[in-house]
């Protein structure tokens, strides 16, 4: 993934000596030994965000998946015969002599 965002942030001179140091001896830039540092301990838990939290939002996410943008129809297939369902309607409409762009109340003042 392309790092794009920069964070900064001032540290003691002991504590950046420590991180290049520690970079070094593992051969990284500071930037990736940093990205580790920040993503163990996001997941070993930090400041209340631990698995549990990580396991609990995963369950929310992806119970809001099944409802987002559902529609409770009795009918399994509705998504899949829009197209059909829509000009059905459209030409009973059109057979009871209304227009599709009427609204019941026009057509109702029309009669």
């Amino acid at each position: 993934m392309a790092k794009t965002e920069i964070y900064s942030w001032r540290l003691s001179p002991h504590m950046k000596r420590a991180l290049e140091e520690a970079a070094r001896r593992q051969q990284l830039s500071v930037s990736t030994l940093l990205e580790r540092i920040v993503a163990n301990s996001l997941r070993n838990g930090v400041d209340g965000w631990d698995e549990g939290e990580a396991a609990l939002q995963q369950r929310l996410h992806n119970a809001a998946r099944k409802t987002i943008g559902a529609i409770k129809s009795g009918r399994r297939d509705r998504s899949t015969r829009v197209r059909t369902l829509v000009r059905r309607k459209l030409q009973r409409q059109l057979a009871r002599g209304g227009s599709h762009l009427e609204s019941g109340h026009e057509r109702a003042r029309a009669r």
